[in-house]
Formats: structure tokens, C-alpha cells, sequence
């Protein structure tokens, strides 16, 4: 039992109590064998009395001490670190629908993998996370604002469609807007829930060219972080994909330096998926760690059990020994 603190730690004066109670118990041990050596004749004692029991004797107050030592543990409150679902929380799930995701390096396609992976991620985040979809090719466009619905988001994910083009930048500066409006709505006295944005794509930024131009993926990267978003990117695909654009196959190949980037500037986690098997593992791994969160909670439930259990041992090996309750 891994405990990370107490809740009420003053309870562990009980111990002096417990401590009494040890000394007491060999204080009149003690004293029964004085008395004893006093007035018996120890020829006459050694012949009519029953045979000692030694140390065994002992068992039942070494067991009742003990379940008392648990049972003070329990009354302070252990706490211990426990992983609960979070009951509030924003996601923004930004996936990249640039003709490159038609590609078939990932079987049957790019898109296809992300669109079933997505929908199992969407499918299995805890109820309390509200979760939001957007789509970005040439610029991004809100599908879905965060929600507790899984529906709209799955439904949403399954009919997400091609573009020319990839402006990174406008996907995460669209998340970005949708957390701000939405915080805006559910923020209180605990203030805006933890956001975060979950973002796929699997090429370069064509618009604009520039990463660190007004509207690119690193400016929108830094922008994340002054808001406290972190962005895990996932860049998805492989180095020998390609499609056909105008009837003349084109090299796509995955860029992971870009991705990893933007996840650095905004704080975040980068990962790699070369295969629909990696991706469906990243987002699980995603899931968990958005869906939920350690905190300290209640430990004080296997203590009492065991107490109470050594408590009933203590007085069944009483009543085995000594035919009488202590």
C-alpha cells in the first residue's frame, strides 16, 4: 500500500493509548509471575500445575495490539494516488485532410486509418472531457465545438473530406479560438477547465510557406503556449507515400521535424505513428493521459479490513488458548 499523506494525522495520538496498552499487558505479566513465586510452593506447583504454554500464550495480545496499530493508521486518513476520470476538461481533436492523407503507405489509406482511430478515441474519452473536432487542408474549419456528445464528434470524423493544401497554422488557431470561446462559457470561480489540443497530420505547411509567418504552425505553436494549451502532435504516415494529383504521382512523405516542433514551442508531447496499429496506440495512450488525472484519494479501506481481520484473529486465538475472550 503506496500512501502519499494523511488526511487527519492528529489521530496518530491514539498510539500513546496503544502503547499503554503494550506496556500494561507486560506490566501484568510480570506481576502475575511474582505473585505466583510468592505464594505457591514451587515443588508442590511444578507437580499440579498444567504444563506453560511459553510464548504462544502471548499471540492474542500481540495480535490485538497489532489490529490496533492498523486501525490508528486507518482513523488518520490514508491518502494514496489514485487515477479518477476528470470531469472537466477541453480537448480539440485537429486532424489534417490534405490530399497527402489519401496516400496508401498506411492501408487501405491514410484518412481511413485516422478516421477509425479518431472515432475509437472520441468513442472512448471519459464523459467529463468535452471534446471538439476540426478539419484543416487549405484553411480549418470548425466541425464540431467541444462537447460532451460523442455522437456529433464520431459522426462528424467519419465524414470528413479532402482538400488541396495544408495551413497548420489555421488548424491550431482555430483550436485555440474554440477553447477561448468555450472557456468563456464554462469558466467560474475554478476558472476555465484544462484544455488541450490533440493535433494529426502527416505533411509539411504549404500555407503559409513560412512556420513563423503571422498565420504558421510555429507562431500558432508559441500562441498555444502564452494560452496555456498544450498541443500533442502526432505526425502520421510514412517516407515512401505518394499520391496522384493532376495524374502525376507526387512524393508525400511524413514530416515529423515540423511536428515535433510545434509540439516542443507549445509545451506538449510529440509522437510518431508509421502504421494504423501506432496510431490507434498513441491515441490510447492520449486518451489516458487526457481522460485522466492522479489525485490523492481515500486509502483507509484496506487498513480498517486487515485491523478488523487480525482483530477477530486475536480473539479466536484467545478463545483456542485460553478458552476465554481477553
Amino acid at each position: 500500500m503506496s500512501l502519499t499523506g494523511f488526511a487527519s494525522p492528529w489521530w496518530f495520538l491514539l498510539l500513546l493509548a496503544v502503547a499503554a496498552v503494550a506496556v500494561g499487558y507486560v506490566l501484568s505479566q510480570r506481576a502475575r509471575r511474582k505473585r505466583t513465586m510468592r505464594f505457591a510452593n514451587l515443588e508442590l506447583l511444578e507437580k499440579v500445575a498444567p504444563k506453560s504454554q511459553g510464548w504462544v500464550r502471548h499471540v492474542p495480545a500481540i495480535l490485538i495490539v497489532l489490529s490496533l496499530l492498523v486501525l490508528t493508521v486507518a482513523l488518520a486518513g490514508p491518502t494514496a494516488e489514485q487515477k479518477v476520470p476528470r470531469n472537466r476538461a477541453t480537448v480539440m481533436l485537429v486532424i489534417d485532410t490534405s490530399l497527402s492523407m489519401e496516400a496508401t503507405d498506411v492501408a487501405p489509406t491514410r484518412l481511413k486509418a485516422a478516421q477509425e482511430s479518431a472515432r475509437s478515441f472520441a468513442q472512448n474519452m471519459t464523459p467529463g472531457v468535452n471534446l471538439g473536432l476540426i478539419s484543416f487542408a487549405g484553411t480549418a474549419t470548425v466541425l464540431v465545438a467541444p462537447t460532451t456528445d460523442r455522437g456529433g464528434v464520431v459522426k462528424a470524423i467519419d465524414n470528413l473530406k479532402l482538400a488541396q493544401s495544408t495551413a497548420t497554422g489555421e488548424g491550431i488557431f482555430a483550436a485555440l479560438q474554440s477553447i477561448e470561446s468555450f472557456s468563456a462559457i464554462v469558466g467560474g470561480a475554478e476558472g476555465p477547465p484544462p484544455a488541450r489540443i490533440v493535433l494529426m497530420s502527416d505533411g509539411k505547411q504549404t500555407v503559409p510557406d513560412d512556420l513563423y509567418a503571422p498565420r504558421g504552425g510555429y507562431t500558432a505553436a508559441q500562441a498555444a503556449k502564452q494560452a496555456q494549451v498544450p498541443i500533442s502532435s502526432i505526425s502520421f504516415g510514412t517516407t515512401h507515400g505518394s499520391v496522384d494529383i493532376d495524374g502525376k504521382p507526387q512524393d508525400v512523405k511524413v514530416d515529423d521535424e515540423s511536428l515535433e516542433e510545434i509540439a516542443r514551442l507549445s509545451g506538449g508531447d510529440f509522437y510518431k505513428a508509421a502504421s494504423a496499429d501506432e496510431l490507434k496506440r498513441v491515441y490510447d495512450d492520449l486518451g489516458e493521459q487526457i481522460g485522466y488525472e492522479l489525485k490523492d484519494a481515500d486509502a483507509s479501506r484496506p487498513w480498517v479490513v486487515i485491523g478488523t481481520l487480525v482483530l477477530m484473529l486475536g480473539a479466536a486465538a484467545s478463545l483456542f488458548l485460553g478458552q476465554r475472550l481477553p
